[in-house]
C-alpha cells in the first residue's frame, strides 16, 4: 500500500488552502499551523516473561483556544510524531465544525497491541498514563480510543489517572465502559456518525440509498459499524476489507454473517459466498459510495484517476492524499472530508464529557436523537459554505473550521 507523504505535511497543506482563501491574519495563520505542545515519553513495562522492554509514546495538544483539548490514543506499530501531531490538527478543526468547546489532541504508542497480552497492555497502559498525566485531565486533555486501543484501555487510563488523584475521575477519558461512566450509544457514534453523512451525501446526489451500493476499506469499530448500520438502512453493502484482505458480492453481502464469521475468527480472511479482493482493489470497485476507514494515505495520486465512486465517505482520518484531491475533485467526486464524516465518535464522546461532569446520565434514544441533529446541521453547514463559496467539501469544512478557531484566537488575544 502507497504510504504518501508526511501526514503533518498534508494537514498543514489543507490548512494553507482554508488560510489563502479566508485571508487570514498571519499572525493566527502562524499560531494555527503548528502544534501548542507536544510530550514524547520513553517509559519501560514489565513483560510477562520478566523482562523490561522500552516503548515510545507521544501527546499532542494542537490548539486550547476553545475549551480543552480531546482526542485519541492510537496503539499502532505505524505511529509516528508527524502522523499524531496531523491527527491532533484535524481534531481540532473537527471539534470546530461540530460547535464542540474542545481543541484538538491526539496519542499514541508505537507498539502492535495484538503481539502483547492482556496483561502486558494494562501494564503499557498504566504507565503510559502515568507519564502522560502531567497534561491531560477532565478541564484540560480529554483522551479516548482510536486505532488498536477500547473501552478497557480507557477504563485502565480513568483509574490510573484516579489513583493519582486520589478519586475517582470519571471525566478524564471517554470511551469508558458504560459501568464507569461510559455513555450509551458511544461505541458505534463514529459509525453512525458515518451512515448519517453517507445518506445525507446521497440525498444531495439525488440518489436512492436502495439503488445505492457501498464498498468500506477498513473492519474495525468504524467501518464494521459503518457497514452495519447503512445495510440496516437498506443500503447495500458489497465489499469490506481488514489488513488480511477484502472479500467483494455484487450481489451484497451479509452483513450480519460477516460480522459473526469475524468474530469467531479474527479475520475475513475464508468468508464464503464472496470473493477475494486486495484492499487496493477495493478502492477501485464499481460502487455509489466508497467509505475508506483504516489508516491515512489510502488515496493518492497513485490511484485516484482509477477510483469509480460517485461519492467518498471519509471514515478514517486523512486517507486522501492533496494530490488526490485534486484529481478527484476534476472527477466530480463528492467527497465527504474526515472533519466532517467522522465526528460521530468526538460528539459522543463530548456527550459523555458533559454527562460525567454532570453525573447526569442520558438514554441511548436521546444520546442517538442528538448525534442525528449535529451531524445533519454541520453537514448543512458545510455544504451551504461549499455552494456559497463554489468550493469542494473539504476546503467548505476548512473555511468553516479555521474562520471558528481564528476568531478564538483573536478574541482571546496573545498572552503576555
Amino acid at each position: 500500500m502507497e504510504h504518501g507523504p508526511d501526514p503533518f505535511v498534508t494537514a498543514q497543506r489543507q490548512f494553507d488552502r482554508a488560510a489563502d482563501y479566508l485571508n487570514l491574519d498571519p499572525a493566527a495563520r502562524t499560531v494555527l499551523r503548528d502544534v501548542q505542545r507536544v510530550l514524547e515519553v520513553n517509559f519501560p513495562v514489565h513483560m510477562d516473561d520478566g523482562s523490561i522492554r522500552l516503548f515510545k509514546g507521544y501527546r499532542v495538544q494542537h490548539n486550547m483556544h476553545r475549551g480543552p483539548t480531546k482526542g485519541g490514543i492510537r496503539y499502532h506499530p505505524s505511529v509516528s510524531l508527524p502522523e499524531v501531531k496531523a491527527l491532533a490538527m484535524w481534531m481540532t478543526w473537527k471539534n470546530a465544525i461540530f460547535h464542540l468547546p474542545f481543541g484538538g489532541a491526539k496519542g499514541g504508542v508505537v507498539v502492535d497491541p495484538k503481539k502483547l497480552s492482556t496483561h502486558e497492555l494494562e501494564n503499557l497502559t498504566r504507565r503510559f498514563t502515568s507519564e502522560i498525566s502531567i497534561i491531560i485531565g477532565p478541564e484540560s486533555d480529554i483522551p479516548a480510543p482510536d486505532v488498536g486501543t477500547n473501552a478497557q484501555t480507557m477504563a485502565w487510563m480513568m483509574d490510573t489517572y484516579s489513583m493519582h488523584a486520589g478519586r475517582s475521575v470519571p471525566a478524564v477519558v471517554t470511551g469508558k465502559p458504560i459501568s464507569i461512566g461510559g455513555s450509551q450509544g458511544r461505541e458505534e457514534a463514529t459509525g453512525r456518525g458515518v451512515m448519517i453523512v453517507t445518506l445525507e451525501a446521497l440525498k444531495h446526489s439525488q440518489i436512492d440509498p436502495s439503488t445505492a451500493t457501498v464498498a468500506v476499506q477498513g473492519f474495525g469499530n468504524v467501518g464494521s459499524n459503518s457497514a452495519r448500520l447503512l445495510a440496516e438502512q437498506g443500503v447495500k453493502v458489497v465489499a469490506v476489507s481488514d489488513v488480511s484482505g477484502g472479500i467483494y458480492n455484487p450481489a451484497g453481502l451479509n452483513i450480519p454473517d460477516v460480522l459473526r464469521y469475524t468474530q469467531e475468527h479474527g479475520t475475513l480472511k475464508g468468508f464464503r459466498n464472496a470473493q477475494s479482493v486486495t484492499n487496493d482493489q477495493l478502492l477501485e470497485l464499481p460502487v455509489t459510495v466508497l467509505v475508506p476507514a483504516a489508516l491515512e494515505n489510502q488515496i493518492t495520486d497513485r490511484n485516484a484517476a482509477r477510483i469509480q465512486a460517485k461519492i467518498i465517505v471519509e471514515g478514517a482520518n486523512g486517507p486522501t492524499t492533496p494530490e488526490a484531491d485534486a484529481i478527484l475533485n476534476d472527477k466530480g467526486v463528492f467527497v465527504v472530508p474526515d472533519v466532517l464524516a467522522n465526528a460521530g465518535g468526538v460528539t459522543v464522546s463530548y456527550f459523555e464529557w458533559v454527562q460525567d461532569l454532570q453525573h447526569f446520565f442520558w438514554s441511548e434514544d436521546e444520546i442517538n436523537e442528538r448525534l442525528h441533529r449535529i451531524m445533519r446541521d454541520s453537514f448543512a453547514r458545510v455544504l451551504s459554505t461549499k455552494e456559497s463559496n463554489d468550493v469542494d467539501m473539504r476546503l467548505a469544512a476548512y473555511i468553516v473550521a479555521v474562520r471558528t478557531v481564528a476568531d478564538a484566537t483573536d478574541a482571546r488575544s496573545i498572552y503576555p
